[in-house]
């Protein structure tokens, strides 16, 4: 597995548990005004790049300053989950977004067969990775919510769209692992929603094929639903598969968990994302020994449930800092053998 090379030099407990954040983050205010001054032509494009990159610096900042072990870019070059990637995949044309009521103006149409021969994130990688002091995880799209969060006029088939959009998805992983990411994130929501796992297992099953040796290919999957996705979800060919399971309507965990003979690793979401109440840190650890009841802590990694972007950014940065704070602490517990916990096999 891939998972030791995230532990920081001169860890502080023997024990290790994986902190991280799941993908987006809340972006600094200035950013946002600089970004409607440039969308009235009060500013140039060259000006919001330049903001762009220190919005992407202070998000950086953010997570180092909670003590998270691995970061992200907080996703903030990006306008929407699957909006964003019209621009280098052919076929896959922007929604108009003439009503703002109509859900569906805003999604991508499917216009030809979808085909993609262009980077997406390798610079976006390469600049975090230029100013993290951390590893730098990269987030993406997988194919079935690519397939799913989309208008179809070209494609008969979901099917036949999912095998494509998995080509896709392939050639932009296979260029994040060349160009030196260790740590590739599908994000899966519409998975969640529909689950269909038999596609989906063969999709990732194709993709892990591109994925270097030495590299993390880590699988999340929001929204619930859970039990209509495992066991066989945790027997995918990855490394890590991440769940939501903080917020109060969350799946029951040992429901989750129940029969599952774990093979991979399996993040866990420990704060609520959607929620701006910050959870304490004693709240944090409490969720945290509840997870290690079913899961062993050397398989364990912890996350906020998802993308923290819709929160207040203060309100974000205390939620991953206690979570780190809770780790640190947790850690020691098992150090010190104070807790009760899974066992791996």
């Amino acid at each position: 597995m891939t998972r030791e090379q995230f532990r920081p030099q001169n860890h502080p407990t023997d024990a290790f548990l994986l902190t991280t954040v799941v993908g987006s983050h809340p972006t600094p205010g200035w950013f946002d005004e600089i970004a409607a001054l440039e969308d009235s032509g009060e500013v140039d494009a060259a000006t919001l790049e330049e903001a762009t990159d220190d919005a992407v610096k202070a998000v950086i900042s953010d997570y180092h300053r909670a003590g998270l072990d691995v970061v992200t870019d907080g996703e903030v070059r990006r306008d929407g989950m699957v909006e964003h990637f019209t621009q280098f995949i052919d076929g896959y044309d922007a929604g108009t977004g003439d009503d703002p009521a109509d859900w569906n103006a805003h999604m991508p149409t499917v216009t030809e067969s979808v085909t993609s021969s262009k980077p997406w994130l390798v610079d976006d990688f390469r600049f975090a990775k230029s100013i993290s002091v951390k590893p730098v995880k990269v987030t993406l799209p997988g194919p079935f919510t690519f397939s799913s969060f989309c208008s179809l006029d070209a494609y008969d088939d979901m099917e036949e769209l999912i095998a494509d959009f998995t080509e896709v998805v392939r050639g932009e992983v296979a260029r994040l692992g060349h160009a030196g990411a260790r740590w590739i994130q599908l994000d899966e929501p519409a998975l969640g929603m529909s689950p269909h796992v038999d596609i989906a297992r063969r999709s990732i099953e194709r993709i892990a094929t591109a994925v270097p040796e030495d590299v993390r290919l880590g699988l999340h999957i929001c929204s619930g639903n859970y039990d209509t996705l495992a066991p066989a979800v945790f027997s995918f060919p990855i490394d890590e598969l991440d769940l939501e399971l903080a917020s109060d309507n969350a799946d029951d965990l040992g429901s989750v968990f129940d029969g599952v003979d774990l093979e991979v690793d399996v993040s866990v979401g420990v704060v609520n994302s959607q929620d701006k109440q910050v959870e304490s840190v004693g709240k944090i650890e409490a969720n945290i020994r509840r997870v290690l009841k079913v899961v062993p802590p050397d398989r364990l990694t912890l996350t906020p449930d998802c993308g923290l972007k819709p929160l207040p950014r203060e309100v974000a940065f205390a939620k991953v800092a206690n979570l780190a704070s809770a780790a640190r602490s947790i850690e020691a517990d098992l150090d010190a053998n104070r807790l009760d916990i899974a066992i791996a096999d």
